[in-house]
């Protein structure tokens, strides 16, 4: 008998495998994020990603195509898949990731790549933004280097507002690791205080 918590682990993973597919099979879009919902109806997809041309397709055929291949690689029922643009592509970190390995399969150099994205997110509004890539930077040996620009916090209360981004490039040298950290504009900054007054009005009656 399958428990509740096995029947719950297995559907994640089920989720986990779908977004990576479609982050796979659509990486020419440049997906930042990937939303599924269920229903006794079906199984809802939305994608958003910086390129939704290239999720549709000519009349909707690269779409369908997706919808049908969903459907039969993981036995799900009346797919419907959904795609919506991103808005500010530069303060997603999953796309300014891809990006980044595009730039440095392309032939870019990757210190230029890095600070190139790195005015891009802050030019975007970002309060903060970091980048890390991994590889054979400058020799045989593996080793990481960072890019940083204004605050990012790395634990504690304000740590929950980071954003992550991860992607992968293929290189003749070995696979190098991209990792895009934003703090977003929205976030909360150290020194912005919230005081909360209790105003109290104290009635006195007269005779």
């Amino acid at each position: 008998m399958v428990t509740t918590t096995a029947k719950i682990l297995q559907k994640n993973i089920k989720r986990s495998e779908v977004i990576e597919f479609i982050k796979n099979r659509l990486k020419d879009a440049l997906i930042g994020d990937v939303s599924i919902t269920t229903s006794p109806v079906g199984t809802n997809i939305l994608i958003y990603c910086m390129k939704p041309g290239l999720v549709i397709g000519t009349r909707g055929k690269t779409i369908k195509s997706l919808q049908e291949e969903v459907e039969r690689r993981f036995g799900l029922e009346n797919v419907q898949i959904s795609v919506s643009e991103i808005e500010v592509p530069e303060l997603n970190p999953e796309v300014m990731a891809q990006r980044i390995a595009q730039a440095i399969a392309s032939g870019v150099r990757w210190r230029r790549v890095a600070f190139w994205a790195l005015r891009r997110i802050m030019d975007a509004g970002a309060i903060g933004a970091e980048t890390i890539i991994s590889g054979k930077l400058t020799s045989a040996r593996s080793r990481s280097e960072k890019f940083t620009a204004g605050f990012m916090p790395k634990s504690g209360e304000f740590a929950k507002y980071v954003r992550v981004g991860i992607a992968h490039v293929q290189l003749a040298t070995g696979i190098y690791g991209v990792k895009v950290k934003i703090y977003p504009p929205d976030a909360p900054l150290p020194e912005q205080v919230s005081v909360s007054v209790k105003k109290e009005v104290e009635e006195t009656g007269g005779e």
